[in-house]
C-alpha cells in the first residue's frame, strides 16, 4: 500500500517574534515493513534546514529563523508504502517460562535499558502498582506475546477515549486517576505495565489510515496517532495499539519512536518574543492506487 501525506503546522504569534529555534520530527522511519519512498519539508519564511539521526534513529530537521516573523508555516508531504506485514501471525516456540528467564536476564535488561526505565510520564506509582497486581498479574498466559493482547485489551476496555480530559504533559498517574485520554496516554499507560512486567516498551508516532480503502478522500479529518511497540524474545519489536485495541497493520504509518512523547515531538521549538500563540495542524493521508 502507497500513501501520500500532507501534515501542516502553522504558529501564529500575536506580536512578531526573533530567534526562533526548532526540530521536526515527521520522516517516516525505513523498516522491515515500511519502504520510505520520498519527503519534502517547506518552512515559511524561507530558512535554511538541516537534519541528522537522534539517538533513537529518528531523522530531525532543524532550522533557525533569526528575523522577525508573526507567522511559521511548517508543511511535510511524504509517500510511504507498506508492506502488510500482519503481527496477528507472530508465532513463538519458545516456552513462556524461557521468554521470562531472558526478560530478567542481566544482559538483556543492560541491551534495552532505556526501554525499561521510568520516565517523567511513567514513573511507578502506588496506585500503578496496584493496578498492576490487581490486572496483569493475575493474567493465567502462554506466552508474552498473549500477555501483550491481554494488556492492550485491558487499556481499550479500562479508559474511556476522551480528547478533552488530558494534554501533552498528562502522566500515566493522572491516567489512571482519570479513567480517561487519549493514545497518547493509553500508549505510556501500556509502556508503564509492560516495564512492571520486564517487557521493553517504546512510544510511537505516526499515522493511522481511517478512511474507506475504497474512497479514501470523503470527510475524513486524520490526525497523528501514537501506540506502543513492546520487545517479545525471540520475535523482535510487536506494535500494538491500545486506543483501538488492534494490532499494526498495512493502515499504520510510522514515523518515529522514544521511551515517550517527549523523545518525538512532532514538532517543537522556543523563540524570543512577547504576547500568545495559535497553533493549527492539520493531517491528510491518502492512499495513492
Amino acid at each position: 500500500m502507497k500513501y501520500e501525506i500532507n501534515h501542516l503546522t502553522k504558529y501564529t504569534y500575536q506580536e512578531p517574534v526573533v530567534d526562533s529555534i526548532n526540530e521536526v520530527r515527521l520522516t517516516p522511519r525505513k523498516d522491515e515493513r515500511q519502504i520510505y519512498c520520498e519527503q519534502n519539508i517547506l518552512i515559511e519564511p524561507k530558512v535554511s534546514l538541516f537534519s541528522y539521526k537522534d539517538f533513537f534513529g529518528n531523522t530531525v530537521h532543524y532550522f533557525t529563523n533569526p528575523t522577525p516573523h508573526q507567522e511559521l508555516l511548517i508543511q511535510s508531504h511524504s509517500i510511504v508504502e507498506i508492506k502488510d506485514i500482519d503481527d496477528r501471525q507472530v508465532t513463538n516456540h519458545v516456552p513462556f517460562e524461557t521468554e521470562c528467564n531472558i526478560l530478567t536476564g542481566e544482559t538483556f535488561q543492560n541491551n534495552f535499558a532505556e526501554f525499561l526505565m521510568e520516565t517523567d510520564y511513567t514513573r511507578v506509582t502506588p496506585e500503578l502498582q496496584t493496578f498492576y497486581d490487581e490486572t496483569v498479574r493475575t493474567y493465567q498466559v502462554k506466552s508474552v506475546y498473549q500477555l501483550l493482547e491481554e494488556i492492550s485489551n485491558l487499556l481499550h476496555t479500562s479508559l474511556i477515549y476522551d480528547t478533552g480530559a488530558t494534554n501533552v504533559h498528562t502522566t500515566v498517574e493522572e491516567t489512571l486517576r482519570l479513567k480517561r485520554g487519549v493514545c497518547q496516554d493509553y500508549a505510556h499507560l501500556m509502556i508503564a505495565l509492560c516495564r512492571l512486567a520486564d517487557i521493553p516498551s517504546r512510544y510511537v508516532s505516526g499515522y493511522q489510515f481511517i478512511g474507506d480503502i475504497h474512497n479514501n478522500q470523503t470527510d475524513i479529518q486524520h490526525a497523528s496517532h501514537a501506540w506502543v511497540e513492546a520487545y517479545v524474545p525471540k520475535v523482535g519489536w510487536i506494535g500494538f495499539d491500545p486506543t483501538n485495541n488492534g494490532k499494526i497493520d498495512w493502515r499504520y504509518i510510522k514515523i518515529g519512536h522514544g521511551r515517550n512523547y517527549q523523545d518525538i515531538v512532532p514538532v517543537k521549538g522556543v523563540y524570543q518574543g512577547l504576547g500568545g500563540q495559535r497553533l493549527d495542524v492539520s493531517v491528510d493521508v491518502k492512499i495513492l492506487n
